[in-house]
């Protein structure tokens, strides 16, 4: 059985908030729940498993959303070589960790034997009864292999040398993962022998999918991107200096929702969000304080080097020249009217960003037919689209792709009447079960997805 999550962002605290330990724990649950169903062979037997694999499909740990990378002049387009890159890299992973210590131990425990176990099978091929009585049947251990892929909010993990080993050895023990401290933790499939092998007996292809979204991959997973920018230049910074400059007038309720705006989707309607929350909350004076000091950092923003260097090294409409063509309205028109006008360009510009599946057509193992699944995260959108159907010699053979969603608050804009910039909140939580062989009695995949209201 491999069973696979993506897009938990757990962070170091500084920015919004993450998921509760709550929530993996009812995961560990659920796992004992699949690795039983999975027991039940075709032919109605019961076979207990013996072991499952968890793949973490990217942006597990998020290194980027955190406002550590204020503090000095450190930024993640710097040389990951520098002594004060990686002192920074190196503290804010030790602080996600500690900030997400009681999360961690409750996935390091689904391989501690007592934790993920099944009753024996009968000669029957019946769950036979057990108990702690002496002499009496034990339910027996199932061994689960947790995996780590990277993606655009922790790349870092994939890069090479000592000194990320070092980081990736704290990982590695505090989640209790497969992977070698030793060695990047892999961003394509291709980088591991093992995850080959494992998609290969599930006919399952998965990456985090970030490669397809140009403002957050490079063609260079060991480098930053403009995405990164955004998030810190912007996003984490924005929330701080409207607390420090305001903090002392501001509504808490103001102050507080700023930290969200990171998990507004898609991210071009942060501006939307932005302006409803002000009008809920704050006085109209105040409200124009707050759009000022965006204006302010937008215009920083766009002006720092690595962003212009953007400009000139992709040509594409829908990277640096989109953003900061949105961007720079805010000086000329209310950001009332910018919400507007972003709402119309996510319908008309960007709604391909909503879901990958087209790239789902391209990969190689869709085409050869070896993955009868393709699996991306990144969007946080979850969906299952049929992606084809053919007869071939060993039958029907039906292609799928399926988006791992995320765990996380998402904040999104209300359809009815969108120029009221009225957001609506709720926790998600996705995840995917393939089964191979018999296992599951024959069928191939579960798919889960569900919300907690905010």
């Amino acid at each position: 059985m491999l069973v696979i999550i993506s897009d938990l962002h757990l962070t170091d605290g500084t920015s919004g908030e993450t998921i509760r330990a709550g929530a993996f724990r009812a995961f560990r649950e659920r796992l004992r729940d699949l690795a039983y169903d999975a027991s039940w062979r075709t032919g109605g037997k019961y076979k207990p498993i013996e072991e499952l694999h968890l793949v973490l499909l990217g942006d597990i740990l998020d290194v980027i959303r955190s406002t550590k990378w204020l503090s000095g002049s450190t930024r993640p387009w710097d040389s990951p070589e520098s002594q004060a890159f990686i002192s920074t890299i190196r503290t804010i992973n030790d602080a996600i960790l500690v900030q997400n210590a009681d999360s961690l131990a409750v996935l390091k425990s689904l391989d501690d034997g007592k934790t993920t176990t099944l009753p024996p099978a009968t000669s029957e091929g019946r769950p036979a009864k057990v108990s702690r009585e002496p002499g009496a049947k034990e339910r027996q251990p199932v061994k689960v292999h947790i995996h780590y892929l990277v993606g655009n909010h922790d790349w870092f993990y994939h890069l090479p040398g000592t000194a990320y080993n070092k980081v990736r050895e704290s990982v590695v023990g505090k989640m209790g993962l497969a992977n070698r401290a030793a060695e990047p933790f892999p961003h394509d499939p291709s980088e591991s022998d093992t995850l080959q092998r494992i998609y290969e007996e599930h006919r399952v292809f998965a990456r985090h999918g970030d490669i397809y979204d140009p403002f957050n991959y490079e063609h260079d997973r060991n480098a930053s991107s403009l995405g990164d920018a955004i998030v810190v230049e912007l996003l984490n910074r924005f929330p701080e200096e409207v607390k420090k400059q305001m903090g002392a007038v501001l509504p808490k309720e103001c102050t507080d929702g700023l930290k969200e705006i990171d998990n507004v989707r898609p991210l071009l309607m942060v501006p939307v969000w932005i302006d409803g929350l002000l009008r809920r909350t704050c006085q109209p004076r105040m409200a124009k304080s707050v759009k000022e000091i965006w204006d302010k950092l937008a215009d920083d923003f766009l002006g720092l080097n690595f962003v212009q260097t953007r400009d000139s090294v992709f040509n594409v409409f829908d990277a640096v020249d989109k953003l900061e063509w949105a961007l720079k309205f805010s000086r000329g028109v209310s950001l009332s009217n910018l919400g507007r006008l972003l709402s119309w360009i996510k319908e008309k510009v960007v709604t391909r960003e909503s879901s990958y599946y087209a790239q789902a057509l391209t990969e190689a193992a869709f085409k050869n037919r070896k993955a009868k699944f393709v699996v991306y995260g990144h969007t946080h959108h979850h969906e299952v689209v049929p992606l084809d159907s053919a007869t071939m010699e060993q039958g029907l053979v039906n292609q799928i792709y399926i988006n791992s969603g995320t765990w996380r608050r998402v904040h999104e804009l209300a359809k009815m009447n969108p120029n009221d910039e009225e957001f609506m909140g709720y926790n998600v939580m996705t995840y995917l079960a393939f089964f191979k062989d018999d296992e599951r009695g024959g069928r191939q995949f579960e798919s889960w997805s569900g919300c907690l209201g905010a």
